[in-house]
Formats: structure tokens, sequence, C-alpha cells
């Protein structure tokens, strides 16, 4: 490469050592600067460095002059504060729905985007192994894909899985495929699920996104626009208890009042509390009864308790009589 074109690059390159090389705690000085270009065949006087980081500062980079020890250039203000990069990793490396592979290439990512020596810290608080993850290498690209065909709007069609006791991929319907008009994407309980009409049936379904293989945007448009034009993805998720289905039903619920703020968690803020006695307080909400919905309610205890409709108290007692009968000796 010719000397004359490598002078070209040399801003380009104090530019990058101020990036990698340099926080509060580890300055260049003008010498390191000289050296650090010195690697890439490229010379400097140091006038010329002064003017660059002139040239750098108007530019908008942050670089502060340390007087005291240790003293030299730094750059003081970045994208993102380290606290921010930490709550970034944990984010990523605490998600299931991201692969320990595509966790580490994540975080090696966020590490640029401080300084080596600051990167450090966030390499020491990276625990990926123990974290379980989806074993799904290509929910990542799944969930791009299923926004691309929102946008273009746009319907899909994939295969979906489950999991065999021998920790085998199954699929189900013998691998026919799905053909879904997507309509969004909601995060629940460490997962991304799907939700929007399946074209077959014409009901609003949710699938976990990260057992979808094989994805295709198909030709036409999607259908259910009706049904998602005042569609609340946080009802929805509040209702659809571990996400599982079921008929939707108004219940009528009572608790003991330590249980107000599981309520509020569970249902929102917006949920109307009425006032049982001294010590129970009352919800009117509409949930999707599963067996999920009643695995929450057992979590309870005594202290929750559904008084209306009927049918469903009497299907919240055939579960619990079920699930006894496990217990009960011979």
């Amino acid at each position: 490469m010719p000397k004359s074109f490598r002078q070209k690059l040399k801003i380009i390159y104090l530019m990058e050592a101020f990036q990698k090389k340099s926080d509060e705690k580890h300055p260049l000085t003008v010498n390191d600067l000289m050296n650090y270009l010195k690697d890439y065949g490229i010379s400097a006087e140091r006038k010329t460095i002064y003017d660059d980081i002139e040239m750098l500062r108007i530019y908008g980079m942050d670089i502060v002059n340390r007087r005291e020890k240790p003293a030299g250039f730094f750059l003081a203000g970045r994208t993102f504060e380290m606290a921010e990069l930490k709550l970034l990793v944990d984010a990523v490396q605490s998600s299931k729905f991201i692969t320990q592979k595509k966790s580490r290439q994540l975080i090696h990512k966020l590490e640029s985007l401080t300084s080596e020596y600051e990167a450090r810290k966030l390499q020491r608080q990276v625990f990926v192994g123990s974290r379980i993850k989806t074993m799904n290498e290509s929910i990542y690209y799944n969930i791009d894909q299923i926004h691309g065909a929102i946008s273009e709007n746009r319907q899909i069609s994939f295969q979906y899985y489950e999991w065999t006791v021998s920790k085998e991929m199954h699929l189900k319907k013998d691998g026919e495929r799905y053909r879904i008009s997507p309509w969004g994407l909601i995060w629940k309980d460490e997962n991304y699920y799907l939700v929007g009409l399946d074209e077959q049936s014409g009901i609003v379904k949710h699938y976990r996104v990260d057992k979808m293989l094989k994805i295709v945007m198909e030709k036409d448009a999607r259908n259910g626009e009706e049904l998602f034009r005042d569609f609340d993805a946080a009802r929805f998720a509040a209702k659809t208890f571990g996400m599982f289905g079921g008929r939707e039903e108004a219940v009528r619920l009572v608790f003991e009042n330590r249980f107000v703020g599981v309520v509020l968690d569970r249902f929102g803020h917006d949920v109307m509390i009425h006032k049982q006695d001294e010590s129970h307080f009352a919800i009117l909400v509409r949930v999707n009864i599963s067996s999920q919905f009643f695995g929450w309610l057992a979590g309870l205890g005594p202290g929750a308790i559904v008084t209306s409709p009927e049918s469903v108290r009497k299907e919240y007692k055939d579960f619990l009589e079920s699930a006894l009968k496990n217990y009960k000796e011979e």
C-alpha cells in the first residue's frame, strides 16, 4: 500500500485508538498515539497529532485531556455508558430464546462499544453456559422474518415441533405446514410468541417462535385485520396463563389481601378490585381456562378462590382432586 494512501487513513486509526485503547483510567499520551499509528506504517509528528485530536473533537468525539497522573487523552463520552452495557449484557445472557452461540456473538459486539479494559469487566459477568437456553439456532432469523411479513402484510407458513421424552424434536401434524396471518410478537415468560390468525380454523392463535421451523413468507395478503384492529397484546398475555390456550371465560376470583401485589403483577393495574371483607378482595377478569391457570391458582393455596361461574369452579375442583390422586395411600 503506498505511503501516501496510508497517511490518508491516519485520522481513522486515531479514532480507533481512542475507541479501543482509552478510558478515564487509561489515557493515551501523544507518544502512545504515534506508536499506535507506527504499527500501521503511518508516521506522524507531535504537532499533527494535536491537530488531528482537535479535528476529532470538532467531529463530535468527547476527547478529554487529563492533566493529573495518569496523564493523557481519553474518550470520555460514548454511545453507551458502562452501566447500560452491563444491563444489555445481562438481558442477552438471561434471555432463553437466544442460543448460547448467539449470546456470545452479541455480547462480543457489545464489548466493542467500550474500551478493551472496560470490556473485561463485561466478560467477568458473563455466565452464559449456566443459563437454560433454546436449542433452535434459527430463532434470531425467525423473528426477523416474522417482522418482515408483518410489515409487508403477508401470510407465513412454517412447521412446528414439540419435544419427546427421549429429547428428540417431533414435528406436529406429521410435518404439515401451519398457515398463519401474523399480527404481532409477544414477549412472555422469557419466550417470544407469534400471535396471528390461523388460516385453517379462522381462530386467533399463538406459537412459540423458537419452536417454528422453515418459515416461508407467502404471496397471499394477511387476513384478520378486523380482529386485530383493537388488539391489546398486554391483555391477551395476561389472560393466557403460561401462554397455554383455552376457552375464554369471565371469572370472579376472591383473594386474601396479602395477594394484591400478585394480582396486580398478573392482571395489571387496570383491574378493578372490590373489597370483599376486611381480609379479602374480589376481581372479575377474563382468562383462558387451562391447566396453567388452575396451576397458578393452586400455587396461591387456600388464599385464592374461584367463586363463579360454577362450571369453572367444578373444573378447578376436578383439577385439584385429579392431582391429589397421585398422593393417596394405597
